[in-house]
């Protein structure tokens, strides 16, 4: 029977979610929809991602990365949530740390309120539905910065 040894170029390619040194990319999600969140957590962790926490709204993300800080890389945040929401706290997170990575996540039709986000200090922007590959793309974009 062969082995992955007979075929090491199958797996030969180093996945997106690494640091140079070897280790994961640490991502905090922001966004009330569980579904969205889920979907976020499996792409990215199956990059080599890390997912360390999720939050449901803006203030919860907001508190949270304050309190993993500086143990995240990349923040995703929705831009509409209860409580507080996603430009409000990308506004605070900012504040808190203006060498933050948040990417913004948006539904179709909502291109003023990215462009304000990306005023604001977000370093990019993913569109729902999600697509694995522009999911990917976008973060690759942001880590390599």
């Amino acid at each position: 029977m062969k082995t992955k040894e007979d075929f090491p170029e199958i797996n030969a390619r180093r996945p997106d979610g690494l640091k140079p040194e070897g280790t994961p990319y640490r991502v905090l999600i922001v966004d009330d929809s569980m579904f969205v969140a889920k979907q976020l957590n499996q792409i990215l962790t199956s990059e080599g991602y890390q997912v360390v926490a999720t939050a449901g709204d803006g203030l919860e993300g907001y508190e949270k990365y304050k309190e993993l800080f500086p143990n995240v890389d990349v923040v995703t945040m929705d831009i509409t949530m209860p409580k507080m929401d996603g430009l409000t706290a990308l506004q605070k997170i900012m504040e808190f740390d203006k060498n933050a990575k948040v990417i913004m996540i948006s539904a179709l039709g909502k291109q003023d309120l990215v462009k304000q986000a990306l005023v604001a200090g977000a370093k990019n922007y993913i569109v729902k539905p999600l697509d694995r590959k522009k999911v990917l793309e976008r973060f690759l974009s942001v880590v390599s910065k």
